[in-house]
């Protein structure tokens, strides 16, 4: 299969997951290379908006005091706070005026690592006619991961752009390309 973004047709949306500051080269919990996936990402939004397609952007929207931060109990440093530089997209991340901007982690009772935890995201890409998801964003191996085990598991059908995501540890990307693609999501 093509890994151009004219492989997208009606009936696809573009989910762009967690492309914010905090993830990327000087942010508080970067993903290596993290940086290097928006002009691939670019390429795809402006493909999906000539197209005419749904085009959908997550981010980690954590209020102060989240129970995922070391000082809560939880795993990682404070990132993605609400409102902070961390928290906002990248600049050069090309997000069009019409893309639906879905906040996640946004619960003091747990995390949310899909984008479909608790969102109504499945609920809305059934509103909007998307059968394929093409999914790219931060980090493979965490949010890109679940998300993607969640899209199959409501039944969508879902195509990872592997140039266009990258994990926290190479052993924990091969290892979610790897889950993802047991569920029949298409890796290109």
């Amino acid at each position: 299969m093509a890994t151009s973004p004219e492989v997208m047709k009606k009936g696809d949306g573009l989910l762009v997951l967690d492309v914010q500051n905090d993830f990327c080269p000087g942010g508080a919990l970067p993903i290596p290379e993290g940086d290097a996936i928006v002009p691939v990402l670019n390429r795809w939004i402006e493909a999906a908006a000539r197209k005419g397609l749904n085009l959908y952007a997550s981010r980690d929207w954590h209020p102060r005091r989240h129970l995922s931060f070391r000082e809560e109990g939880g795993k990682w440093p404070p990132h993605c706070l609400q409102d902070s530089w961390g928290a906002a997209f990248r600049a050069d991340l090309l997000l069009p005026g019409n893309v639906v901007k879905i906040a996640k982690g946004v619960r003091f009772d747990k995390d949310q690592y899909s984008v479909f935890d608790d969102t109504g995201l499945a609920w809305l890409l059934k509103r909007d006619a998307v059968f394929r998801l093409w999914v790219g964003g931060l980090a493979a191996d965490v949010c890109v991961l679940e998300t993607v085990l969640d899209a199959r598991k409501a039944g969508f059908e879902v195509g990872v752009i592997a140039q266009a995501t990258r994990p926290i540890t190479p052993r924990g990307g091969e290892q979610a390309l790897a889950d993802m693609k047991k569920t029949g999501a298409l890796i290109i």
